[in-house]
């Protein structure tokens, strides 16, 4: 029941966005940090997909990126939302964004929805369920050298104002492997990484709405998620390394042995 209605949700958000799609004109704003941007689509696709949550499920807490904290937080079931993961792809029409709804279970990522409107790809996973492209089993890939794998990574929105950016990772695991993709979309990086498109994945500051879903879809696929130094993962954190399993303590351990970005030559 929570899987479909999870999947109900997003593909309604999905068309929202859908829509919305080069039609936003001067309705977009930023939130605070420079590239930090919210749309008159974040918005309507979050109000759909609380409109439906709240039909179904009154009782359960909500943690939802445009409204924040919303209900009981104290409620075992507390569902982590991002109505539009790649707002910046979105904005500028670059075909890379996502719905991503997830539900924890007493802080246990257990169902996960995340839907490409502009692809038409539906991903879906539950405890137990296994995952699913459109309705078809996927499983993660079998590349077991870190040299022969395509990673994908992400800079956040406070990229500016640390040393702490990713940038010496991105650089150095560049080095050492076929590729390391940006794509802008957390939830989607992990939904390629579950259905074998990318090998691995790794980030900081993330949020719950950003991964929930991802995690239980990569976990469901076949694949492993801690953090970076292979310890059980922490939501709240905002780090996570993600993989098919097979280069997961070849990345951990480059990623702890990063020199820092200003020895590179």
């Amino acid at each position: 029941m929570f899987l479909d209605i999870a999947t109900e949700a997003a593909l309604a958000a999905g068309a929202v966005l859908q829509g919305y799609l080069g039609k936003l004109e001067d309705a977009i704003t930023e939130k605070g940090r420079p590239g930090d941007l919210v749309t008159a689509a974040d918005k309507a696709s979050e109000v759909v997909i609380l409109d439906i949550l709240r039909r179904h499920f009154p009782e359960h807490s909500i943690l939802a990126e445009e409204s924040g904290k919303l209900g009981n937080q104290d409620n075992e079931f507390l569902w982590a939302i991002d109505p539009l993961d790649g707002t910046t792809n979105y904005a500028h029409q670059y075909p890379f964004f996502a719905v991503s709804i997830g539900l924890l279970i007493n802080g246990v990522p257990q169902v996960g929805v995340i839907y490409d409107p502009f692809h038409d790809e539906l991903y879906r996973a539950a405890t137990g369920l296994g995952a699913t492209r459109n309705r078809r089993p996927i499983k993660v890939s079998e590349t077991s050298e870190l040299s022969k794998s395509l990673l994908v990574s992400g800079f956040a929105y406070d990229r500016r104002e640390t040393s702490d950016n990713n940038y010496a990772e991105f650089c150095h695991l560049t080095h050492l492997t076929q590729g390391v993709r940006r794509s802008g979309s957390a939830s989607l990086d992990l939904a390629h990484v579950a259905c074998g498109r990318l090998d691995g994945y790794w980030e900081r500051g993330l949020s719950p709405w950003d991964i929930t879903a991802g995690i239980i879809l990569l976990q469901e696929a076949g694949g492993k998620v801690t953090a970076y130094d292979r310890t059980p993962l922490k939501i709240e954190s905002g780090r996570i390394l993600a993989t098919n399993g097979h280069i997961h303590d070849s990345l951990s351990q480059e990623l702890q042995q990063v020199p820092p970005l200003s020895v590179w030559r």
